[in-house]
């Protein structure tokens, strides 16, 4: 993957709370570190809503009257802006490419939605946050709290996906990683989130086709990565190579639910406990947004066979 040199960055997607974390209180559910938590489930945070109903306005009534800052914690984008400024630094540091990252993803989201889609940030943490989710930690892995429409992540997510995970890793994994937890932003904002029961889990879940769903976006995404312009008319990421999409696929591999199970858990892989979808169904899924490059057609919800 590579961006393009002259191409200016926009830090603006970006809250950096980075050394000034603080857990705390807050009532919601995390959703979907894209089964990149540590142990594979949804993600997450505090899991304390009971019995059905709609699941979009509740987290919304859990999340009000939350800040998003917790207690101690500050933004400051200073440095991120002084080091992240072209295109030349996101081929060069990871916490630029994503920087850049964000802005194409959310500028493709602009154009194919129109006004239905309203940006949002990634939280840069280290070792722990607030949300209004609840206090969430590295371990976490990244997530997306609809309670207060925020993306977050520790970078050091990236090294851990690589040492623990075994996957090959790579800024366009980076970005894949990314663009999943954006597509919940959209899921958020459509309303999907309300098909789902929270905490139900299974292969033919609502949860699980929520989480394939977002990977059926990323995909799409990717397809048009190359084309999006920024605001010079211009995209930001120049090349995108057929060995970037097999790494991608390969990180779908490992971080499906059978995966994670068998090869981080008990060893055993019990399918009514998935909650992302199997290594094959995240592939499937990804793929089909990619090939297609049409956000229509990840209809998982309509889907009578996920893979």
């Amino acid at each position: 993957m590579r961006y393009r040199e002259g191409g200016r960055l926009d830090t603006s997607g970006v809250s950096d709370r980075r050394g000034r974390g603080g857990l705390g209180g807050g009532r919601g559910i995390a959703v979907g570190g894209g089964g990149l938590g540590v142990v594979g489930l949804l993600i997450v945070v505090v899991l304390q809503l009971a019995g059905g109903g709609d699941a979009g306005s509740t987290l919304g009534q859990l999340g009000a009257g939350l800040g998003n800052l917790g207690q101690g914690e500050t933004t400051d984008n200073t440095a991120l802006e002084q080091r992240c400024r072209t295109g030349a630094d996101a081929n060069d540091s990871v916490e630029c490419a994503v920087v850049a990252d964000i802005e194409s993803i959310q500028d493709y989201w602009t154009a194919t939605l129109g006004d239905a889609y309203v940006p949002t940030d990634t939280v840069f943490f280290s070792g722990s946050v607030q949300t209004s989710c609840g206090g969430a930690t590295s371990g976490s892995g990244p997530f997306y709290c609809p309670a207060d429409q925020l993306v977050y992540i520790d970078l050091s997510f990236f090294d851990q996906l690589r040492s623990q995970f075994g996957a090959e890793g790579g800024l366009f994994v980076n970005a894949y990683v990314i663009a999943h937890e954006y597509g919940h932003h959209v899921q958020n904002l459509l309303g999907t989130n309300a098909r789902v029961t929270p905490g139900e889990s299974g292969p033919e879940s609502g949860t699980v086709r929520l989480e394939l769903q977002a990977d059926c976006y990323a995909g799409s995404w990717a397809n048009h990565a190359e084309t999006v312009p920024d605001e010079s008319g211009e995209p930001l990421i120049a090349e995108i190579t057929q060995d970037d999409i097999d790494r991608a696929l390969d990180a779908a591999g490992r971080i499906g639910d059978d995966f994670i199970q068998e090869n981080l858990g008990s060893g055993t892989v019990d399918q009514d406990a998935f909650t992302h979808g199997s290594s094959e169904q995240r592939q499937k899924w990804f793929t089909t947004g990619y090939e297609t490059g049409d956000p229509r057609q990840c209809d998982t919800f309509g889907a009578e066979d996920l893979g």
